[in-house]
């Protein structure tokens, strides 16, 4: 087994982990795990709101799956983490459709978890994913 770091370009490289790393197991395929990607932007900016941010962390998932040669539809689990259970039920509509522009009618595994708070102070939702990519 053989392993990659992924760093998008033009990305700040993190401090102390990696964005996502892709495992390799000749011939069958690549395994592809993100870290916990949040909603900002290249310039590590927030935009406002919970969908705002749900919509940033989705185009940085696939932006991270794409250096290692993956896809959204090679997406099989993904944990979120959101700071308010209530604002993620009163946004859900709006959150469900910047999920399907970004990773179509793909519904892999899936947890959602409330927690009190979050490493970067303005994120409001942190996304994990692992990918699946055939060989």
């Amino acid at each position: 087994m053989t392993h990659q770091i992924l760093q998008p370009a033009g990305w700040p490289r993190p401090k102390g982990y990696a964005n996502g790393v892709a495992a390799t197991i000749a011939p069958e395929g690549r395994l592809v795990f993100t870290a916990g990607v949040v909603g900002w932007d290249a310039q590590s900016a927030f935009p406002e709101g919970l969908t705002a941010q749900a919509a940033q962390a989705f185009a940085n998932i696939v932006a991270i799956l794409a250096e290692a040669g993956a896809e959204p539809a090679h997406v099989v689990r993904m944990t979120w983490y959101v700071t308010s259970r209530q604002a993620y039920l009163d946004e859900a509509p709006a959150i469900g459709a910047a999920y399907r522009a970004a990773f179509g009618k793909l519904f892999p595994a899936m947890a959602v978890v409330e927690v009190s708070a979050l490493m970067e102070a303005a994120a409001m939702i942190e996304i994990e994913a692992t990918a699946v990519v055939p060989g």
